[in-house]
């Protein structure tokens, strides 16, 4: 069978879809690039937007017209609170649950396989990456007002520890030189299980356990972390890059949101992580015209954004969506006013990236190198991230991709760094032509 996956939204839906992508090639299926290669194809939906679930909507529709003979699996958040609209569009075999994603695979296949007690077939994954999700957490317990995954993933529950370790050695035994760790709600890693440091001991076993090279924590919610957590960063395979969701810089906000943050706390914690983790990169994400936002709200969210100076921002217009209490409050906002707040606070997060960028220049950073971006007279040119997750390029003759090199750091431009070389890996032994 050849196989196509595809997902829309989060790291976590990346993480399931690798995860789906090793299974299938552990089954002898290929796994396939384009859509009109495939007969089979997986989607990975999402639904923290009405943008999101209208491009899990077209790409059903993409693939049916790709291979109209095609079957398509659906899953994900989308399919989820959608399962009856999901299930007529064209093409749709089966809708599977949250809850039983874990066997879609089989249940597609008709086969089982512990994929991480067999040996990997080939180096990074179906579709070339040099870095790995990793699932470690599903689910999530606060029920902000805005968000449907609580509604779409349930309640909070974790990966046994050992589960986790098994699977980043099996990925670094793939090649891999990256693992990045995921999960609706990742900072409750572990408490679903009575153990409220969870996830210090899981990143903690991660590092006593594994020699992955680097491993990298996605999004964190700021209510579950203490200043002693960022003692972790004493070991430098921990990248310096941390994503701690504001959603808003006006407790009057906040509250509406029902998020479990202030002013005064998120910036203890920012003057913390800052303190224990030099040359840390912070980003954050942001909602713009969340129900009762006033404009005056809005000013005072943009000066305390402004204020911690963030390495960039992700910002999004509230979007209503279905069985959350925020669809149900007055005052919604007008779209046109999303969108002039959201064009503010996107010009702010250039140029927060952009000092945070000039800010490094001159220094050394280990950059993992993704993929040849093109070429020059001088050699190839290469793409890859630092360690605190900014996009550097840099010219050079050998084959750099998956190899993880020390660069200074120079000028910043278009969005990227551009880094020479200071050492090179052992590994560094192919010549490109």
């Amino acid at each position: 069978m050849k196989v196509h996956l595809r997902m829309v939204g989060c790291r976590l839906n990346q993480s399931e879809i690798d995860t789906m992508a090793r299974q299938f090639s552990a089954l002898g299926h290929e796994v396939v690039e384009s859509p009109a290669d495939a007969d089979h194809f997986v989607i990975n939906t999402c639904a923290v937007t009405n943008e999101a679930a209208k491009t899990s909507r077209k790409l059903i529709r993409d693939f049916q017209r790709a291979n109209p003979a095609g079957e398509t699996t659906v899953t994900g958040c989308y399919a989820q609170i959608a399962p009856r609209e999901i299930g007529l569009l064209p093409g749709v075999r089966r809708v599977v649950d949250n809850g039983k994603k874990s066997q879609l695979v089989s249940q597609i296949t008709g086969e089982w396989i512990d994929v991480f007690d067999s040996e990997p077939h080939e180096r990074g994954s179906a579709s070339g990456r040099t870095r790995a999700f990793v699932k470690a957490q599903d689910g999530c317990d606060n029920a902000c007002t805005f968000c449907v995954t609580t509604i779409a993933r349930g309640a909070g529950r974790s990966r046994a520890i050992g589960e986790v370790v098994r699977e980043v050695n099996y990925l670094r035994r793939a090649g891999y030189q990256e693992a990045v760790l995921t999960g609706v709600h990742l900072g409750s890693y572990g408490h679903d299980l009575g153990d409220r440091a969870g996830l210090t001991r899981l990143v903690t076993a991660l590092l006593c356990d594994t020699d992955m090279p680097r491993i990298r924590l996605s999004s964190l919610e700021p209510w579950d972390l203490d200043p002693e957590f960022f003692a972790l960063w004493e070991d430098r395979r921990l990248c310096r890059h941390l994503h701690l969701p504001l959603q808003s810089g006006c407790d009057d906000t906040l509250r509406r949101m029902r998020r479990n943050t202030s002013q005064r706390q998120f910036r203890a914690l920012v003057r913390a992580a800052r303190s224990a983790i030099p040359g840390l990169r912070l980003t954050t994400d942001v909602i713009v015209g969340f129900p009762g936002e006033t404009d005056a709200e809005f000013d005072q969210s943009e000066r305390f954004i402004s204020e911690l100076d963030f390495g960039g921002l992700h910002v999004f217009r509230y979007s209503s969506r279905p069985g959350t209490p925020a669809s149900r409050m007055r005052n919604q906002i007008e779209e046109g006013v999303k969108k002039a707040r959201s064009a503010r606070l996107l010009r702010l997060s250039a140029r927060m990236e952009r000092r945070f960028a000039e800010s490094l220049r001159g220094s050394e950073s280990d950059v993992l190198w993704e993929q040849i971006k093109g070429a020059s007279p001088e050699g190839y040119i290469f793409s890859g991230h630092s360690d605190n997750y900014m996009r550097v390029r840099a010219v050079h003759r050998r084959d750099l991709t998956n190899v993880i090199t020390r660069t200074q750091l120079g000028l910043y431009t278009e969005g990227e760094i551009h880094g020479t070389l200071k050492e090179t890996s052992p590994q560094q032994d192919t010549m490109l032509p």
